[in-house]
């Protein structure tokens, strides 16, 4: 005869670490509840569903319209380091879609994020450095972060925080300093990127010269560039190994050499051979960054006179692939050939 007996194990596709999702349309509602919990287990299993219902952009617009974004401002000063890595997970994964980025504009989550720039976490402050990088992406989001006043807080950052976070923060950076990079400019941005362009990591150096090219955008970014002896470094890294490095360097002296003591300052370290070698490159980027550098040189009488030799290659350069390539030649021949 035959006994019933129940299993002491959990049922198939049962993850009891996460809250059960009630149907349809109450799902998100009643994740917002439990967020709000007293009980620490409650507000970690409704997190963690939430970390996987985030992907979809639908449910992150309807979290958005039920107060979701408040429930997880709050969680932001939990006392728990698992519910602050959590919230800050589901708030990058929202980051990541256009109607997620216009709801922490409009619930100003960039200031709330901030208070965890000093975390203990590695983990949260990776999370919301994520958050800041994919908000960077929109032009609003970039302009919101700058208005937030965070540009001296992440410059400052970028000296004691690790290598994976630093590159996090120069890739929102970047797009931050194209709005204004006043503030970074008041804040030492120039000696600690020109640190940065020191480092052995390939990717921190390509990113480093990448936010350079931002600063150099406005005429005291030029001018600190020059100041600090940057120019040098950045000729130098023309020769570096990784494309990405030698492509923004290239862009970064590109603007440098606007001004008269940029273009001379590029002229004493010899920039022209280095960036003649880049036009072979077989990186499109890398190409029209070195034509535009070299046009700015060409403006001088004696980058003129160095490059009117090289006119055959420029005139090889006009039968690029690319047509943004071929403007640039057709342009720098136009500068090197003038005649006053």
């Amino acid at each position: 005869m035959t006994h019933p007996r129940i299993s002491m194990y959990l049922p198939p596709d049962i993850n009891p670490t996460k809250a059960a999702i009630a149907y349809g349309c109450r799902a998100l509602p009643k994740l917002n509840e439990e967020l709000q919990s007293d009980d620490l287990r409650t507000r970690q299993k409704a997190l963690l569903a939430l970390c996987d219902l985030m992907h979809d952009p639908e449910h992150v617009y309807v979290a958005i319209d039920i107060g979701c974004l408040e429930s997880l401002k709050a969680l932001l000063k939990d006392g728990d380091h698992m519910v602050r890595i959590k919230t800050t997970e589901v708030l990058y994964i929202m980051a990541t879609h256009n109607v997620g980025r216009n709801g922490f504009l409009e619930h100003e989550i960039i200031l709330s994020l901030s208070s965890l720039l000093n975390d203990p976490q590695p983990l949260c402050r990776t999370n919301m450095h994520l958050a800041y990088l994919h908000l960077a992406q929109l032009p609003l989001g970039a302009q919101g972060i700058v208005r937030s006043g965070l540009i001296p807080l992440l410059v400052w950052k970028l000296q004691q925080e690790e290598e994976a976070i630093q590159e996090l923060i120069l890739d929102t950076l970047a797009p931050c300093l194209r709005v204004d990079a006043t503030e970074a400019l008041h804040n030492r941005v120039v000696p600690f990127l020109k640190e940065m362009l020191l480092s052995a990591n390939d990717d921190i150096r390509g990113k480093a010269a990448r936010a350079l090219m931002a600063v150099c955008i406005p005429l005291e970014g030029k001018n600190q560039v020059w100041k600090y002896d940057v120019i040098p470094i950045l000729v130098h890294l023309l020769k570096d190994k990784a494309e990405e490095v030698q492509a923004n360097a290239a862009g970064a002296l590109m603007y440098a050499t606007v001004t008269t003591e940029g273009k001379y300052a590029a002229l004493d370290v010899e920039a022209i051979f280095p960036l003649l070698e880049l036009l072979g490159s077989p990186k499109r980027k890398v190409r029209l960054n070195a034509i535009k550098a070299l046009t700015m040189l060409a403006e001088a009488p004696e980058g003129r006179r160095h490059l009117r030799a090289h006119v055959p290659t420029f005139r090889m350069c006009e039968k690029d692939d690319s047509w943004v390539v071929q403007q640039a030649a057709c342009t720098a021949i136009k500068v090197i050939e003038w005649k006053p």
